[in-house]
């Protein structure tokens, strides 16, 4: 079904994303990676019975990180280099034997390892959605079901600084605009990058849910249209968020003022022409009634559009 506009509704699209358990996510457990390159670097990780589990210690290192550490440490200018080597050496610390440390080089490889594809896949229904506006851009009247004549895409993200080179290794051009130093910030992005800005919680200095991390997103539409078409104006753009937690990215985008879709992946086996669909369930955390636009792949954006205002 192609979406139709049934109101005065705005012609482009500003569509951010959700990076992580969203547009990509990691090869299984992180544990599972973490315990395989601490063998290989002479630590023994018992794969049963270990007490902690691997699971439990990553989980109590990630959240102290979290706690001591909010945002990547960004108050005292750590870094989220500095952060997850931290979470490394918490979670691998347990099983370190007597006069044994916990090697440079096992840190180094986990850090290069998961700023790549080697730690991550992207689900399936990932590319085929950025080939069709990839299509949209280079042929228009050859993607009717897109019905937006300009889209902007970018991410909103609490996630660190290496997830545009994750993206960039999984098949995606990612536009080099960042929130930082005025000089930064001229660095041209286009709108032919699959995605033309990243917006990171610790350039901005604010996580989701916090509204300035969503205006943040909007500057920098702002930005990409200045060296885009002439005429266009980010006022002429929806805005729409995507993301696969209620709180952080559904509720958050919407008390900014962004459109919102939460996406609860299925799996690709069940997929079907309903599947496509956006659905709409109760909001469990809302005691008003209030529904959730829900999509199960991100190819279902195709029929999203603005609900119709209300008089």
């Amino acid at each position: 079904m192609i979406p139709t506009r049934s109101f005065a509704q705005k012609k482009n699209l500003l569509l951010a994303f959700d990076a992580f358990g969203t547009l990509f996510a990691p090869k299984g457990h992180v544990t599972d990676h973490y315990a395989a390159f601490a063998r290989h670097h002479g630590i023994d990780v018992p794969s049963k019975n270990a007490n902690p589990s691997i699971k439990d210690a990553f989980r109590a290192a990630y959240k102290h990180e979290f706690k001591t550490h909010p945002n990547y440490g960004k108050a005292v200018n750590m870094g989220a280099e500095q952060w997850w080597a931290n979470v490394i050496k918490g979670t691998l610390s347990h099983y370190l034997k007597p006069k044994q440390s916990i090697p440079h080089a096992l840190v180094n490889d986990l850090l290069t390892h998961f700023s790549t594809s080697d730690g991550y896949t992207m689900p399936p229904d990932v590319m085929p959605f950025f080939k069709m506006l990839r299509a949209k851009k280079r042929k228009p009247e050859q993607v009717p079901e897109w019905m937006w004549d300009n889209t902007i895409v970018g991410v909103i993200t609490n996630s660190d600084d290496r997830v545009p080179s994750i993206l960039e290794s999984l098949g995606l051009t990612v536009g080099p605009r960042r929130v930082g130093t005025s000089a930064e910030r001229k660095i041209c992005s286009s709108m032919d990058d699959d995605i033309s800005f990243v917006v990171l919680s610790y350039d901005v200095g604010y996580q989701k849910p916090d509204k300035r991390i969503f205006d943040a997103a909007i500057e920098m539409g702002k930005e990409t249209l200045a060296d885009g078409p002439e005429g266009l104006d980010i006022q002429d753009f929806e805005k729409l968020y995507v993301g696969d937690s209620i709180d952080e990215d559904y509720h958050a985008a919407q008390a900014a003022g962004w459109n919102a879709c939460l996406l609860e992946r299925s799996e690709p086996s069940t997929w079907n022409a309903a599947e496509y669909d956006v659905h709409h369930r109760d909001d469990p955390n809302d005691q008003q009634p209030k529904k959730v636009d829900v999509i199960r792949t991100i190819t279902s954006l195709v029929n999203w559009s603005p609900s119709e205002p209300k008089p």
